[in-house]
């Protein structure tokens, strides 16, 4: 199943990633933000759990803000896991 998810209150605009069958993560992709940070994590998360993933990301903030990327990742991945049901 792929999933696109409008980021909120970072440089990343658009997250888009896959889930297969057992709910692991795929094809991660950033569009906007840190390219370096961003294929860091795209390596981290590649093939993983994605509610691992997700509860290991929720809530990480970037400098003053109350999210980042890494936390609108997770976001993405909770709004993908609830639609896969």
């Amino acid at each position: 199943m792929k999933y696109t998810y409008e980021c909120k209150g970072t440089c990343a605009m658009i997250i888009t990633l896959e889930l297969d069958e057992e709910k692991k993560l795929h094809n991660v992709q950033f569009v906007g933000g840190c390219d370096g940070n961003h294929k860091g994590i795209i390596r981290l998360v590649e093939g993983q759990d994605a509610k691992t993933v997700a509860e290991t990301l929720a809530g990480t903030t970037c400098g003053p803000r109350p999210t980042s990327c890494p936390d609108q990742l997770s976001k993405a991945i909770e709004a993908a896991l609830a639609e896969a049901v």
